[in-house]
């Protein structure tokens, strides 16, 4: 039988989302949890890999495996042994022929900076300061280049092992507003798909824009030549969060976000 996850975490402490040799890993830690539950090895998949110290707030993944847990209480059995820093939020039987890898539609991203005089600690483990006085209206002008289909080639990092650099993001929104006196802009961005770094280097070049230190008509230059130093630099991984993961078939119901798909 295969199940259906809504997890989160705080990336901090991990080392990315992806199973990897001798490293404290999303997937190793969900897994190691589930075997207890199911008492034997099971194998977890998740929508997509994050890297280190990237979070999630809506992170879907799958277990294949039996246990006599009903699937709307598997969530409780995983929570009791699972760390502090990652969490089922909901529990379900996954439909027919679902997989959370291939069956993803959209992802949504969320990028946070923010603007103050000195570092924030209630802020600095899920956002970034920055540096300089930035024009919002700029940072929404250079977002709204961004929207559509491109050639994203430019806004990945070296590493990168996609086939193709054509991707469609659906919408690209910048909110401003003020937490504990400071600053904080929120760049979330919706997309078919995401190249290795993508959203952190779009946060970067948005920063860049908005503060002067880059022009909005380097996005379209970027996207014309494929190169990468015609943009700014890739923003650190704690400001990232992946937000939401969305799919054709509901998932989780009113958990799961807005009509119930997720």
């Amino acid at each position: 039988m295969r199940y259906v996850l809504l997890i989160s975490f705080d990336g901090t402490h991990f080392a990315g989302s992806q199973r990897q040799p001798d490293a404290r890993t999303v997937q190793s830690a969900l897994e190691e949890a589930a075997g207890k539950v199911f008492v034997s090895p099971v194998r977890a998949a998740l929508s997509g890999r994050t890297d280190a110290g990237v979070h999630a707030a809506g992170q879907v993944a799958q277990l294949d495996g039996e246990t006599p847990v009903p699937p709307e209480k598997l969530r409780e059995a995983l929570n009791r042994l699972l760390p502090p820093d990652l969490k089922v939020l909901a529990s379900r039987a996954a439909p027919a022929g679902f997989d959370c890898t291939r069956g993803a539609r959209s992802k949504t991203y969320c990028y946070r900076f923010y603007t103050a005089e000195s570092e924030l600690p209630l802020l600095e483990r899920y956002a970034v300061r920055v540096e300089g006085r930035i024009d919002a209206a700029l940072l929404r002008e250079a977002a709204e280049r961004l929207v559509g289909e491109h050639d994203f080639a430019a806004f990945r990092a070296t590493g990168s092992s996609a086939k193709t650099t054509v991707r469609t993001l659906y919408s690209v929104r910048v909110e401003e507003r003020r937490v504990m006196g400071a600053k904080l802009y929120e760049v979330r961005v919706t997309g078919n798909g995401f190249l290795y770094n993508m959203v952190r280097i779009i946060a970067g070049e948005l920063y860049a824009a908005g503060c002067g230190k880059a022009r909005c008509e380097d996005i379209d230059l970027a996207f014309k030549t494929g190169d990468r130093t015609l943009l700014f630099r890739t923003m650190p991984a704690k400001g990232l969060t992946l937000e939401q993961v969305r799919f054709d078939v509901p998932l989780f119901g009113a958990q799961g976000g807005q009509d119930g798909i997720i």
